[in-house]
């Protein structure tokens, strides 16, 4: 993969991001679901405009292909609206691990057994202890949100004071 791959992907990164915080500040003013909606459809709307213009492919082979291909689209819904209802709840970087861990737990299994067509790669020790370092990196965003939380309630001054002295150190 070249820069403009990497730095693509990169930028696919922060879109995702964007787009769950977008979302979810939508889905809490006019319901999960409904947020979700609106989003499949501004998207779908976009998609058929670059079809329209751009798109080299043909749509029919849709008929010819296996059905599991088409569980991509029950992914996609089943992420937005988890999205719309996590985020409010736990914050967007807390959400961003889990997502991220999840999609690299997932992606290490489908590279082991070769799912869905793709080369197989074996799970080793080195791939096991990325898997380490995303939960203790989980833990250490958990354990700091908890701390955000609770100064956040307590409406302690001391507490925040000293919260702003350790996060300028």
């Amino acid at each position: 993969m070249g820069t403009l791959g990497i730095l693509l992907m990169m930028m696919g990164g922060l879109l995702v991001s964007s787009q769950s915080s977008v979302n979810a500040s939508l889905g809490r003013r006019i319901g999960t679901i409904e947020g979700a909606l609106i989003s499949f459809l501004t998207g779908t709307g976009l998609l058929a405009i670059l079809v329209l213009f751009f798109g080299r492919g043909d749509l029919f082979a849709l008929f010819e292909a296996p059905k599991w291909q088409l569980l991509g689209v029950f992914c996609g819904v089943l992420f937005v609206l988890i999205n719309i209802t996590v985020v409010p709840k736990i914050g967007m970087i807390s959400t961003s691990i889990l997502v991220i861990s999840g999609q690299l737990s997932m992606g290490l299994i489908i590279d082991h057994f070769g799912w869905f067509h793709v080369t197989v790669i074996p799970l080793d020790a080195k791939r096991g202890l990325a898997i380490l370092f995303m939960v203790l990196a989980l833990y250490f965003i958990y354990k700091g949100n908890v701390r955000a939380k609770k100064l956040e309630q307590s409406g302690d001054k001391a507490l925040k004071n000293e919260a702003l002295r350790e996060k300028s150190n």
